[in-house]
């Protein structure tokens, strides 16, 4: 599982077990890997496009569903930094359905 979605999945449980502190760090790592992982598949998509036709259509949807997979966590962590306040249900909502979004697309399904 995804240490991000971890940390919003562990805020989700419990507003108080998170500090502010350690959302924003949360939010700071998973806006970089978000942004690491598009450049990835910028690059991966140029190389794949040399490649056969096929090749490339399949390499390019692997390399962009990881970059979804970190956008989506990126996402959740936005989220639950934004909406960190526990007496705003509206706020965990928001982040419950990035953290489902990216289970959707991973397979990979936790508890909260």
């Amino acid at each position: 599982m995804n240490k991000h979605i971890e940390l919003v999945k562990k805020w989700l449980g419990d507003p108080n077990s998170v500090t502010k502190k350690e959302l924003i760090e949360n939010l700071d790592a998973a806006d970089a890997a978000a942004d690491a992982a598009a450049v990835a598949a910028d690059a991966a998509a140029l190389a794949a496009a040399d490649a056969a036709a096929d090749a490339a259509v399949a390499a390019a949807y692997a390399a962009y569903v990881g970059a979804a997979d970190a956008a989506y966590a990126a996402d959740a962590a936005v989220a639950a930094y934004v909406g960190a306040d526990p007496a705003d249900p509206a706020d965990a909502v928001d982040a419950a359905a990035w953290v489902k979004k990216y289970e959707e697309l991973t397979g990979e399904f936790g508890e909260v």
